[in-house]
């Protein structure tokens, strides 16, 4: 068992997986230095520059020639410096990337993956630290995964480059410093299965990405309160795991969702409004879901924290949910 930082597990999954697989490349600006958090820092050293490749300061450039290299047979993996530049890329991703499987009859695969940063993570300001994901759920021909911790970070991209599919795989910027062990015995996660982080029976708290963290920490202040919270780690939003999330909702009874992203129009709407839809009969009280205020991110860090949800947010609407308030 060893512990590894979110940024070093990253790059171990890459390196294992462009050793294992000589069609893995990576693409990106600044990649062959390490890209804009160093997670690739090193690899051009031991896999040379035909296979880390530097390009243009051009999203849409980057994901056109990614989209390229998997229909001639390559696997590539190209970074996108902060998913708030992928808005740049969507033209190709929406119109060309996620759709070349539908519109060819089946015939044609792009095993491709997108690895972007997103959330705030302290003062990058409105243009650098926004939750974009619910841009990318409305794609179909799209896989959108979000790890929670280092070790679902290194399952999860792996699986996502062994997928045969175009992958956005969404890192949070916060987590980036996170330890975590990975066990010697470990198995790589399905793509599309969320899990169950802590089980619970008097609330289900759904979650996804950094707010995974934050949900544990209520979780554990909960407990300590007399209040069994479950929380389940979405890990991937499209496809959503609605078998898993019936399950704990069969149990509880009570659903919060938490998201960092802006409320409105939010992944945590369209998972609120399918257990309404699918799951009502279950339900003992409406859905709720936590999140981010409807306004840009500001650059002061005090005032970054104050718009931020956090484990009070979580906490104040548990306690409103299960009449505790």
């Amino acid at each position: 068992m060893a512990v590894h930082t979110f940024i070093n597990i990253l790059k171990r999954a890459l390196d294992e997986e462009m050793s294992h697989d000589s069609a893995v490349h990576l693409l990106g600006e600044d990649v062959a230095a390490g890209g804009a958090f160093g997670v690739t820092r090193g690899l051009v050293d031991k896999y040379g520059d035909h296979r880390v490749k530097n390009t243009p300061i051009s999203e849409a450039a980057i994901t056109g020639l990614a989209t390229g290299a998997a229909l001639a047979g390559l696997k590539p993996v190209l970074e996108i410096m902060f998913i708030d530049f992928a808005t740049l890329a969507l033209d190709c991703l929406l119109n060309q990337t996620a759709k070349y499987r539908y519109m060819s009859g089946g015939q044609v695969t792009l095993p491709l993956v997108v690895r972007t940063q997103a959330g705030a993570a302290g003062g990058a300001a409105a243009q650098h630290s926004q939750s974009l994901e619910t841009f990318f759920i409305h794609i179909p021909g799209l896989i959108v995964v979000a790890p929670s911790s280092p070790v679902e970070a290194y399952g999860l991209l792996k699986s996502a480059i062994r997928y045969g599919e175009p992958v956005l795989f969404i890192e949070h910027k916060r987590l980036y410093t996170m330890k975590e062990d990975l066990p010697d015995d470990y198995t790589l996660p399905t793509i599309g299965q969320a899990r169950v982080a802590r089980e619970g029976s008097d609330i289900t708290i759904i979650a996804y990405s950094a707010m995974v963290q934050t949900a544990l920490e209520a979780a554990q202040t909960l407990a300590d309160q007399g209040i069994s919270a479950e929380v389940l780690d979405l890990r991937t939003l499209l496809p959503l795991d609605m078998a898993t999330i019936a399950q704990s909702v069969s149990k509880t009874h009570r659903v919060l969702i938490a998201q960092e992203a802006v409320l409105n129009g939010g992944v945590a709407a369209e998972i609120a409004a399918r257990i309404g839809s699918e799951l009502f009969d279950e339900l003992d009280g409406p859905v709720e879901r936590v999140g981010c205020p409807f306004a840009p991110i500001p650059f002061a860090p005090e005032l970054e924290r104050a718009l931020l949800p956090g484990k009070d947010d979580i906490l104040r609407a548990v306690h409103r949910m299960v009449g505790h308030a």
